[in-house]
């Protein structure tokens, strides 16, 4: 393998490209609700622009919370062996990272609109400042599913330039959602938390109250997408998503608990992955055909 190759590979395991699909199918979503929906004109440029939008975000990001929680990965032996604190990656060249892609994710925005383009340092803000939200409040979680429902109404603001109510409704389902299973990923760091006076929901409340906290997140997040259906008056494709996508947040709950932490991988990134492509390629189904 080439030097290129496994740098490459390198810096696409420090920003976990492939989680890039929790939020990216709701950005589509709010794509071609802006186009099929109320009708805007398609652009295959700009929605180009939009997915390196989503890449370029995500993968700064990302690469920020690894160079941020360097030294908190380093002491947790969970996290020991990711990239900065193994060593095959430097905390300077992580940082050039994130210079590098969150000025692309700034230029981009420019060639897509003015609106896009005034909003992008808030959007930056928001998904850097996440990776320090933990040193002062158990609401971190939040912050992260704020970072993440940006996705619907970015995509729709690049078509539209003007807000509508309607992906709204699914900027708070991503909300809720990511905040949902963020809560069950972080019950893994109960202990090693609390000895390094971090904050989480589990820490706060506990693991079963948190547990708790997330299946009501998770339902909330259901109910935006139902509202959202009937608001719209989508059709047959649009409820079999939608009854496939609540399956699946049953699902993941029934893969944890306080006391059995061994399937939270299964739970946070395959079914969580698999919901959001399966609800996106059925809301599409409904607005396309």
């Amino acid at each position: 393998m080439s030097t290129y190759s496994l740098s490459l590979k390198k810096y696409l395991s420090l920003i976990k490209f492939s989680h890039t699909i929790f939020a990216l199918p709701f950005a589509i979503i709010g794509f071609f609700l802006a186009t099929q929906y109320f009708g805007y004109p398609f652009s295959f440029g700009k929605f180009l622009l939009v997915l390196l939008c989503m890449v370029f975000a995500r993968s700064a990001a990302m690469a920020f919370n690894r160079y941020a929680d360097r030294h908190i990965d380093g002491a947790n032996p969970r996290t020991v062996q990711r990239e900065i604190p193994a060593g095959t990656i430097s905390p300077s060249a992580a940082l050039a990272f994130v210079l590098l892609t969150s000025f692309l994710f700034i230029v981009t925005t420019y060639f897509i609109n003015p609106l896009c383009f005034y909003l992008s340092p808030i959007a930056l803000v928001v998904v850097l400042g996440y990776s320090y939200t933990k040193r002062f409040t158990a609401l971190c979680h939040f912050v992260l599913g704020l970072g993440l429902s940006l996705a619907p109404i970015g995509a729709f603001l690049a078509v539209s330039e003007r807000f509508e109510l309607l992906p709204i409704f699914y900027s708070f389902a991503v909300l809720f959602w990511v905040s949902g299973f963020d809560i069950i990923y972080a019950l893994q760091d109960v202990q090693f938390d609390k000895s390094q006076k971090l904050n989480s929901i589990p820490t706060w409340l506990g693991k079963e109250n948190a547990l708790l906290l997330s299946n009501v997140l998770h339902l909330l997040c259901a109910i935006c997408i139902v509202v959202a259906g009937l608001y719209a008056h989508f059709g047959i494709w649009y409820w079999i998503g939608t009854m496939l996508f609540i399956a699946l947040l049953i699902y993941q709950h029934t893969l944890v608990s306080a006391n059995n932490l061994s399937k939270v991988n299964l739970a946070f990134f395959t079914t969580n992955g698999i919901a959001s492509v399966v609800f996106a390629v059925f809301v599409l189904l409904d607005l396309l055909f």
